[in-house]
């Protein structure tokens, strides 16, 4: 049986596919029609989407392998190398819209904007925006990153087409407005793509453990225990969905090792409970002073 959160990642990213192929076909079409490489550039944003959404089944599919020998912690992490490479994916189509824009004011090219051009970008704004709306939707849903980033491709997509429609409308009062619009649309993409390789690649080297989970994990250890064990030292590893937590205790010099053992097993159980974190909890002698 599929579990409830690759349902989400394979529905989000079939449905994004077939869209995106359609909506790539109709853009590119009123590119050429139009003569706008701000909407043949949009075209192939699009089209980049589908690719994303190739990478989000992938990715998807690989994160919920279960552990095997050589990944111990499991797959999870497969989730955050597919969302940055739609980051990059993000980051070379941004460039491009540049090269393209600054080759377009230096001819003074302009498109011909017509009814053909409107209604096809209103469909691109309505569509994307739908997709976005899913797949933010999905994220909330099960909190994969994933799903996140491809929200965030279709969002941009969908803001493209607003300020391409925009220059369409007005258009034909300056001729400059096509390569403004690719820019604009650059840099918003461009945007785009930082937010989700910084968030990405700070998951990926290692973040400093919220202060508050900290707190809590203290304040659920006290209660637990009558006796104090001063846990500290707080390392937490994140594979996707599976966190593996280490930390120390301190306890009586004298204790038994059986009696030790078993008080870091009622830890290392109760943390699971109640923050789903693996633990893997060091003893150490408590000092007399």
């Amino acid at each position: 049986m599929i579990d409830s959160n690759k349902k989400y990642v394979l529905l989000e990213g079939w449905i994004s596919i077939f869209t995106n192929l359609l909506l790539f076909a109709l853009k590119y079409w009123a590119g050429i029609v139009s003569g706008s490489i701000a909407l043949i550039a949009d075209a192939w944003h699009t089209l980049t989407d589908s690719v994303s959404s190739v990478i989000v089944l992938l990715g998807g599919r690989l994160s919920r392998k279960p552990a095997d020998e050589e990944h111990p912690f499991g797959h999870g992490r497969a989730e955050h190398i597919a969302a940055i490479i739609i980051g990059v994916l993000l980051a070379i189509v941004a460039f491009d819209f540049v090269i393209n824009s600054v080759e377009r004011f230096n001819n003074r090219e302009s498109g011909t904007f017509g009814t053909i051009a409107i209604i096809v970008t209103v469909i691109s704004i309505i569509g994307k925006e739908v997709l976005a709306q899913y797949a933010f939707w999905g994220y909330r849903k099960t909190k994969s990153s994933i799903l996140k980033a491809d929200a965030w491709h279709h969002r941009t997509d969908s803001l493209s087409s607003v300020i391409i429609l925009i220059g369409i409308l007005v258009g034909k009062y300056f001729w400059w407005i096509d390569s403004l619009l690719a820019l604009i649309v650059a840099i918003m993409i461009a945007y785009a793509s930082y937010e989700i390789l910084s968030k990405e690649i700070k998951s990926l080297l290692g973040e400093r453990i919220d202060p508050t989970l900290i707190d809590g994990i203290k304040t659920e250890v006290d209660k637990l225990l009558e006796l104090e064990v001063f846990i500290h030292h707080f390392h937490l590893h994140q594979y996707g969905h599976h966190n593996e937590l280490s930390c120390h205790i301190k306890l009586p010099a004298d204790m038994p090792l059986s009696e030790a053992h078993e008080i870091c097993t009622r830890i290392e159980n109760h943390i699971k409970r109640k923050f789903n974190l693996v633990t893997t909890i060091h003893p150490e002698p408590l000092e007399d002073s």
